[in-house]
């Protein structure tokens, strides 16, 4: 269902914004407007509060990531990074950043409005061609949590366990009801929970403090 999802296209380049704008409201989505640089997206999240961000990360003035970062923080909106860029500092910038997913613009058009969908359902979505090395940069960017000084512990009650191991795993929410018996609403809750627990901006966000070793997860009395 993507009639009512709305989107916030932000890209410096307006044919490429233009292609998208068509793209997405070809399959049934509501692009509400554009941006072209990240001070431009930030303001434009603010009045127009669209369900996702679509952003580019490499734009003249402000960038992707530090528009991203504010976009979040505010509650403004879901992020999407898309960007002709794969390099890792990108990547673990853009999900440090607190974006829902990232995907390379060479993405066909399917798995575009998949990915726009999922996220405004909460959903996470990282493209298979960046995955394993974002997982790899994560791990090996600081030691493991027990051998990590200054690790935050964090408690979580069983319920919760079972839904962060299924976020670990890239489980949707669909999938956790699935899995849990249990509703979408009830899984939405416990991921916020979880999230806040956490001090985390997104489901990947918080994978990416638990595989690093920054917070360490703990069963809850």
């Amino acid at each position: 269902m993507t009639a009512s999802v709305t989107v916030l296209v932000a890209d410096d380049h307006a044919a490429i914004r233009a292609g998208l704008r068509i793209m997405l409201e070809t399959h049934g989505l509501v692009v509400v407007g554009e941006a072209a640089d990240g001070e431009v997206a930030v303001r434009n999240a603010a009045a127009l509060r669209p369900d996702v961000v679509l952003m580019d990360l490499r734009m003249p003035g402000r960038d992707g990531i530090s528009a991203t970062r504010e976009i979040v923080e505010r509650g403004l909106a879901d992020v999407l990074v898309l960007t002709s860029f794969d390099e890792d500092d990108l990547v673990l910038g853009a999900l440090a950043a607190g974006a829902a997913g990232f995907l390379l613009k060479t993405a066909d058009a399917e798995t575009l409005v998949q990915a726009v969908a999922a996220v405004a359902a909460g959903d996470g979505v990282l493209d298979p061609r960046v995955t394993r090395r974002a997982l790899a940069a994560i791990v090996g960017a600081v030691a493991p949590a027990s051998e990590t000084d200054g690790a935050v512990a964090v408690g979580l009650t069983a319920r919760e366990r079972e839904v962060f191991d299924g976020i670990l795993n890239g489980l949707s929410n669909a999938q956790l009801g699935q899995r849990l018996g249990i509703s979408i609403p009830t899984v939405k809750t416990h991921v916020s929970n979880v999230l806040s627990k956490l001090g985390a901006r997104s489901r990947s966000h918080a994978a990416a403090l638990v595989r690093s070793g920054e917070v360490r997860v703990r069963g809850e009395a």
